[in-house]
């Protein structure tokens, strides 16, 4: 199982497992600690995930954080735990405390569903404020897996982490602060557009229409981009399907090019519908060539299989179909041998249509 599978693995057993979790200790032993194995580092070594890992705090001596990811004999992610029901914001100054006290790189402030990854970004070794990753493991996408992905034990490299943290710190306040201004446009995000439209002063009376206007533009040209992106995604699906039916019909045709009805076959047609036309009106008596045999139906049905006839191979066979429509072949020695079964050819038409008398 691949990385992104395991990932999302743990984010399904989270949604199924949290109401049964009771605990502090519980949410570490059924999300926390898989979700570090799916890391690729060993819950079980003392020498690479230390629990309860002692870290010094001022004045005060045998202070604790839950977990500590050590590499080459020093701690590089420092790991807050808490229980799965608790909000994290009310928690993150602990962190932060035995951040500022360690060597380690990284801080990891979790309840087993929410997962924020900090360094420090803005000033050295002091945590950041805000995580420069931040993740919902049961609502994960597809991009966050590959930034989380790089704390995986086989590829860690703290240095390269680092030099695309700022980056992506950036880019996810950006992202809330566009998200916020779509929501509820701040005045300055309002006159920036307003001035560049409106004719005169924004008064307060233009930004307030201005305001409605703004978020409205907003949804509308999302709206837009959305639909845009669907019609894209139904044109290349249309463009798709009908690549593969020509490539299907294209198939079709080579595979009817290569049937060759022969006179033989006719002529074993005509018997069997001499045969029938006891007991069925010949008109619904049809039939249909095939590259290997020749089939002989009621209806014009598949279901409906009177016969298979053999007829172009060193040897000519009568094929009937049982109870479980398995082949079950009668070698013949010329066509008139057709009419030495005439009386099972009989009995499986009026299988298929009930029929005792000629329609």
């Amino acid at each position: 199982m691949d990385f992104k599978d395991l990932i999302k693995q743990i984010g399904d057993r989270v949604l199924k497992l949290k109401d049964q979790i009771h605990t502090e200790e519980a949410t570490k032993n059924a999300f926390i600690m898989p979700f570090l194995q799916a890391l690729g580092y060993d819950v079980f070594n003392p020498l690479e995930v230390v629990p309860e890992f002692i870290s010094d705090i001022g004045l005060k001596k045998g202070e604790k954080i839950d977990y500590a990811i050590f590499k080459d004999g020093a701690p590089t992610i420092l790991i807050e735990c808490k229980h799965w029901a608790q909000n994290l914001s009310i928690h993150d100054g602990q962190l932060l405390r035995y951040f500022h006290v360690s060597k380690a790189k990284f801080g990891l402030l979790t309840n087993g569903i929410t997962y924020r990854f900090y360094s420090d970004l803005v000033d050295a070794n002091k945590m950041d404020e805000k995580p420069f990753l931040e993740f919902n493991i049961s609502e994960i996408k597809d991009n966050q897996i590959e930034e989380l992905k790089k704390f995986h034990k086989t590829i860690f490299d703290a240095e390269s982490i680092v030099n695309t943290a700022s980056e992506l710190k950036f880019i996810n306040e950006l992202k809330q602060l566009f998200q916020q201004e779509i929501n509820n446009p701040s005045p300055e995000f309002v006159k920036h557009f307003a001035r560049q439209v409106y004719p005169s002063i924004v008064t307060a009376k233009v930004l307030e229409q201005f305001t409605i206007l703004t978020k409205r533009s907003v949804q509308q040209h999302i709206s837009d981009l959305i639909t845009e992106r669907l019609k894209t995604a139904l044109t290349k699906e249309d463009e798709a399907t009908k690549e593969q039916e020509a490539i299907q019909a294209e198939q079709t045709k080579v595979e009817e090019s290569k049937v060759v009805t022969t006179e033989d076959e006719l002529e074993g047609f005509m018997i069997v519908k001499t045969i029938l036309r006891q007991k069925l009106s010949v008109s619904r008596i049809s039939h249909r060539d095939a590259q290997s045999y020749f089939a002989i139906l009621l209806d014009d049905n598949n279901r409906k299989t009177i016969c298979r006839l053999y007829l172009n191979g060193s040897k000519k066979y009568l094929a009937i179909l049982d109870d479980q429509k398995k082949e079950i072949k009668k070698e013949i020695l010329s066509l008139d041998d057709i009419f030495n079964h005439s009386e099972t050819l009989l009995k499986i038409a009026e299988s298929y249509d009930k029929l005792k008398e000629k329609v």
